[in-house]
Formats: C-alpha cells, structure tokens, sequence
C-alpha cells in the first residue's frame, strides 16, 4: 500500500509538472456582488447586482446566463405574488431569478423531480398538514438524494413549531417567520443561499474530477506493477488542460518513466 501511493505521489507529481497551473481561487469563478442597503425599503435599486451586469459587448452579444431557479412553495397564492414580486430584480452573479410555483408538499417533490437544477426552495411549513414542510425537507434529502438545493423554511405560524429543534433535526439552511422576513431580510438570505448553492457545485465538479483522476492514476499504477506500459490522455490542472502522456516501466521496481506533451 505505501509503494502504491508513492507511485500515486510521483505520477501525480510529473504530471502536474506537464500542465502550467494558474491559481485560482473559487472566488473568481464568478462575480461576488457588493450590495449597499438603503433606509427606505420602498427603493429597489438596491437588488440589482450592477458589477455583475454583463458588459455591453456581451449585450450585443446575445449573451444572456441561465437564471438562477427559485421554487416557492406555499398554499397561499398570496405569498407567491408577493414573494415572486418582491425578489422580480434581484441579480446575483450576472443572473436573474427564475419563479417555479408549488402549492403543497407532494407537488413540491414532482417539481424538484422535474428540476433537479433548482437552486433554492422557499419552503412553507404548514400546507396540507401541519408538518408538510418539514416533511418535504426531509423526503428531499433522503428521497430525491438533492443535498445541493439550499432550503429556507417559512412559517405563518411559529408557535406551531420551535425554531430550535427544526434547525437541529431537518437538513435545512434557514427558518423564518413570515411576518419578520422584510424585503431586504428576504434577498439576503436569497442571495447568501445562492451564493452557498454556487461554492457547492464548485466543490462538487472538483471532487467528481478527483474521483476520475484517482481511478484513473490506479488503472495506470496498476498496470505499471505488472510491468504494462501505459499511453493515453489525461484532463488535469486547473484550469483544465488536455495532456497526451506516455508511461513505462524503468527496469526497477517501483520505477518508471513517463513523457508527453499539453494537447490544449
């Protein structure tokens, strides 16, 4: 097992060394937007990402980034009207939001099912029963297996229910009553679930890309155990470059030599 993984260590070592790297922070994966809030909540300019704009060139252009996907679920069509309007100009990273409407728990899920790139759910937590919402929460976690979507519950009721011991039992990202989320306390926590929402896909492509490497680099340590020489392209550094590698054995055990060259 230590041979293995110091074979792992020095391939590992000579192929980075193939690839120039660029360090770059998942902080500049996408624009962070600086949001000044004024006194007056009656001003909405103050939910416009203005850095985050596309640039006019970008504009003519055509260009125009998916918006970020927002699913409410309420039995209350009131509260879709008035949440939908209050967030209808709230910009984050260059993306607007986009309203998806459920109006009870089993209808949230077939939603969810159908959508699997919801970004966030405004969640209600009595519907149809009294506990629909954490229901919901919960089956979205353990049933759907979506454990990127960020969760914020409502609640029109708080007595019904204690804040303290849903935050501790249900896989949730914030607990809210209706009547204490103002506009601006509604897209702050909007954009800080989005922003939470962003980092995790971030951190899930770079692990699904650790994965495929590390059993890739097995497959070839493997082969070079048993003495099998081993050519082929590899995706690796990051940002991401295409490298066409030759490796073999160097005649002594736990020894080999490996050469090529950056395709893109």
């Amino acid at each position: 097992m230590y041979a293995f993984l110091q074979l792992t260590e020095r391939l590992e070592n000579i192929l980075t060394k193939l690839v120039p790297q660029n360090n770059v922070s998942t902080t500049d994966k996408g624009k962070c937007m600086d949001v000044k809030v004024p006194d007056d909540d009656s001003s909405e300019g103050w939910m416009i990402d203005d850095e985050a704009q596309a640039s006019s060139a970008e504009q003519a252009a055509g260009a125009n980034p998916a918006p970020w996907r927002v699913l409410i679920v309420d039995d209350d069509v009131d509260v879709h009207v008035v949440t939908k309007f209050s967030l209808s100009n709230a910009v984050f990273m260059g993306r607007r939001l986009s309203f998806l409407h459920a109006y009870s728990g089993e209808e949230a899920l077939a939603t969810l099912r159908n959508n699997p790139d919801v970004a966030l759910v405004l969640l209600d937590v009595i519907m149809e029963t009294s506990d629909a919402g954490l229901r919901v929460a919960n089956q979205i976690r353990t049933e759907l297996k979506n454990e990127l979507v960020r969760i914020v519950l409502r609640t029109g009721q708080p007595g019904q229910a204690l804040e303290h011991s849903i935050i501790l039992d249900y896989d949730i990202n914030d607990f809210w009553c209706k009547t204490d989320l103002t506009t601006r306390k509604l897209f702050t926590t909007v954009i800080s679930s989005l922003r939470n929402y962003s980092d995790l896909q971030i951190l899930q492509a770079q692990l699904a890309q650790y994965n495929a490497h590390r059993e890739q680099f097995a497959a070839i340590l493997h082969g070079l155990q048993k003495g099998e020489a081993w050519s082929g392209k590899l995706v690796i550094g990051q940002p991401a470059s295409t490298v066409d590698i030759q490796v073999q054995p160097d005649g002594e055990p736990g020894s080999f030599k490996a050469s090529g060259h950056i395709l893109k």
